[in-house]
């Protein structure tokens, strides 16, 4: 099963790393977003990406170019040009970069991306969320479910931090609580390709009109992932989620 990623948006609410860069390739731990997600993926086996780029694309592009060379020590020839590669152990990924327009939305990124994989199931995500969300579990409730769209389902990180009070002592004190009130999209999607035709053309919001659509019509299931999620919206996310790989306990690294 292929995984689709949008990586194509502004990220307008991070101005001070998105001027120049895309969003996903703010980097956590010395790697971009990007990359995080899709050792997710990977780490359950799934190694065939679908990006749907946009804003910057082409700094995506570059990044996957050069991956080969980026990430190994190698020799250059000078006179013939000729680069021997050392340390061969590289991520056995293919990624599909693909151009969906610097002002398409985000359901007509998801439809362009649904018609480059064609009649397949696939998974889905946004380029700037990390998570330890059960792939695989996942799978196997969309499957059960019999839906067209399956979204991960999670708790927003509070606000604020807690505190619990007992005779004028604070008893526990726990600095912003992973699980805040309610449950909201967490993205982490797995996607029928019929849902498609919710998707009016490239000016469609997949949040606001498809899958309210698709709610609408009782094809949309939430997969229930109380556990750690985090998005990379503002300066603060970045720096709370560099923090947790600095200190080696970032819970979205599923992999060895």
């Amino acid at each position: 099963m292929k995984v689709a990623i949008l990586a194509g948006g502004l990220g307008t609410r991070l101005s001070e790393e998105t001027t120049l860069k895309p969003k996903p390739m703010v980097e956590v731990g010395g790697q971009p977003m990007l990359w995080h997600i899709m050792k997710i993926y990977a780490a359950h086996g799934f190694n065939e990406f679908v990006v749907a780029l946009g804003y910057k694309g082409e700094i995506i592009k570059d990044y996957f170019l050069n991956y080969h060379l980026r990430s190994r020590s190698f020799t250059v020839q000078l006179k013939t040009g000729g680069v021997t590669a050392h340390n061969m152990n590289g991520e056995d990924w293919t990624v599909h970069l693909l151009d969906t327009g610097a002002e398409t939305n985000t359901g007509g990124r998801v439809k362009r991306v649904s018609e480059f994989i064609g009649d397949e199931r696939f998974m889905l995500t946004y380029g700037d969320g990390v998570s330890n969300v059960d792939i695989p579990a996942l799978i196997d409730f969309h499957k059960a479910q019999g839906k067209l769209v399956t979204l991960t389902a999670v708790r927003p990180p509070a606000r604020f931090g807690q505190m619990v009070v007992e005779d004028n002592l604070v008893t526990q004190f726990k600095e912003k609580p992973q699980l805040g009130e309610g449950w909201i999209n967490g993205g982490f999607f797995v996607v029928e390709p019929e849902a498609r035709k919710y998707i009016a053309d490239d000016s469609t919001a997949w949040e606001f009109e498809s899958l309210e659509k698709i709610a609408a019509d009782s094809q949309l299931a939430a997969y229930q992932h109380d556990d750690f999620w985090q998005c990379m919206d503002t300066l603060r996310d970045v720096h709370n989620l560099e923090r947790l790989w600095q200190e080696g306990n970032a819970p979205w690294k599923q992999w060895t």
